[in-house]
């Protein structure tokens, strides 16, 4: 099950459970669209692959036991220790590869 991180790595930027801004890599690492595009180039810093939209848990329980009400999402606030100098010089070389060819 996905954390659902709440926070942008690289701006900090809030990104509540049901938003449609943010981004994520197969490895959960989350980013907001706009951080995704402007900074990232679609290239984690962290894996090198690409983003995609995160998944929306739902609010309402549809099914017994399957929200967030029941599984929270995370509170824990992550920030990527690279600057975005350091970000922008890993994405450069490989921007222009589709994910699938990194």
């Amino acid at each position: 099950m996905l954390d659902l991180r709440p926070n942008c790595e690289c701006c900090d930027k809030d990104l509540p459970p049901a938003t449609t801004e943010a981004m994520i890599c197969t490895y959960e690492c989350t980013f907001c669209i706009n951080c995704v595009e402007s900074v990232l180039s679609n290239v984690c810093p962290n894996c090198g692959g690409g983003f995609s939209p995160r998944p929306i848990r739902p609010a309402i329980e549809h099914r017994k036991g399957l929200s967030t009400l029941h599984q929270p999402p995370s509170n824990r606030r992550v920030r990527t220790k690279y600057s975005k100098e350091e970000l922008k010089a890993l994405a450069d070389p490989i921007k222009s590869l589709p994910p699938e060819k990194r």
